[in-house]
């Protein structure tokens, strides 16, 4: 949700033309951070109509911004891009989040509080992903995934080409699992985002009040999963 945001100015924005984008030839690793794995789960079932084109336009969301841009990917691609912006604002209003994120503001986050809430809870949907996704384990869905994004990836603006090379390759959605990925993930933003260095005590922070942090997960993931359905998934 919002962690992209505040972090967009790490992915370079395309215009109308970036559909079609070159994979960038740079060797310098994007940041070890997005919380995507929420946002591929809430895609929908890969039973769902054009499955593959929600996820590419889910995943492309952040960097693709204006009309012009958005109106330069298939219709089903930008029914992705609109669930992903509806899920960024469902997660911004929601007062479960809003408490994790203040939560975590007094902890010493500040303005980077919301960043380490949505890792936070994108690490507690991966520790516990059974529950939540029944059909497959972590890796597989992972994995499966990597291939799919992988397969479109030319369809993807430039810099989250280059960003999914480094996210397959480390398989950043299995790691959110553990604490230490958590960790991880949030120290690595610290060192390539300006004035971010106080999101290396991100992970610290979370894990001291986890019990807090869970219950308001578990309060928020089953209402946005429901609202996502009621307003994408049905007919």
């Amino acid at each position: 949700m919002r962690c992209l945001a505040v972090v967009r100015s790490t992915l370079p924005l395309n215009g109308a033309g970036a559909y079609n984008a070159p994979l960038q030839q740079n060797h310098q690793a994007p940041p070890q951070l997005m919380n995507f794995l929420a946002h591929l789960l809430l895609s929908g079932p890969p039973s769902a109509p054009h499955y593959t084109d929600i996820v590419v336009g889910n995943f492309a969301a952040e960097a693709v911004r204006g009309r012009a841009a958005v109106a330069a990917y298939p219709p089903a691609v930008q029914q992705g891009i609109r669930l992903h912006r509806f899920i960024d604002s469902f997660t911004d209003q929601h007062p479960a989040v809003r408490r994790t994120t203040a939560r975590l503001r007094q902890a010493g986050l500040g303005k980077w509080a919301g960043v380490a809430a949505d890792v936070g809870y994108d690490h507690l949907l991966a520790r516990d992903f059974g529950l939540y996704h029944p059909p497959e384990t972590l890796p597989a869905f992972a994995q499966r995934h990597y291939e799919l994004l992988h397969q479109r990836r030319h369809e993807l603006p430039a810099r989250l080409q280059h960003l999914l090379a480094y996210m397959r390759r480390d398989d950043w959605l299995s790691g959110y699992a553990r604490p230490e990925g958590l960790h991880r993930a949030l120290l690595g933003l610290s060192r390539r985002v300006p004035a971010a260095e106080v999101l290396a005590t991100g992970a610290a922070a979370f894990l001291a009040e986890l019990p807090a942090y869970e219950e308001d997960f578990w309060e928020f993931w089953p209402e946005l999963r429901a609202a996502v359905a009621q307003t994408h998934f049905t007919n």
